[in-house]
């Protein structure tokens, strides 16, 4: 699903920046994607996307 559409950016490419790049917050992930700085609409379900993820990973680390 695309969270930023200015600029094309899914919730996938946001997923893969927190696992693969350690991404915790959207100062780190636009270091790494283009998106927030058009409208702005997309930045609170980006922080819930990165947020989501690091709790899943934790989860699953400490399942592992």
């Amino acid at each position: 699903m695309f969270v930023c559409m200015c600029y094309g950016v899914t919730d996938k490419s946001i997923r893969a920046a927190v696992e693969e790049n350690g991404v915790g917050n959207m100062r780190e992930l636009r270091q790494h994607l283009e998106l927030g700085s058009q409208c702005g609409k997309c930045i609170t379900m980006a922080q819930q996307i990165i947020d989501q993820t690091i709790i899943d990973e934790s989860l699953f680390k400490d399942v592992g």
